[in-house]
């Protein structure tokens, strides 16, 4: 069975750094597509960033420049670092792989961006 657990969420000033971790439990270089989505109140889920097939890195324009997603082999995660973190990036952030054609999520982790 499949399962995705993340870890690093909480609460950061404006401005502030946080990283993201999530451990699956399968080898990463087994996986087709990975990446991280948020939901904010009120609002649908979005794509933050993907790895893709290709192993490009893709990133939504409210995050580029300020957020690095990253795969480690070894430990086999998926990273999310969040830099200049600004109270609109406040919401429940997904770690997701899509693996032998079927997709996962993990239960998500709370990030508050707030003074």
């Amino acid at each position: 069975q499949v399962q995705l657990a993340e870890s690093g969420g909480g609460l950061v000033q404006p401005g502030g750094s946080l990283r993201l971790s999530c451990s699956v439990s399968v080898s990463i270089f087994a996986i087709t597509t990975m990446g991280w989505y948020r939901q904010a109140p009120g609002k649908e889920r979005e794509l933050v960033a993907l790895i893709p097939r290709d192993r490009t890195t893709n990133y939504s324009d409210s995050v580029k420049g300020r957020f690095t997603i990253s795969r480690d082999g070894a430990k086999d995660t998926i990273d999310l670092q969040m830099n200049s973190l600004k109270p609109e990036d406040t919401a429940i952030y997904y770690c997701y792989i899509r693996h032998f054609r079927k997709d996962y999520w993990g239960q998500g982790t709370q990030v508050t961006v707030s003074s």
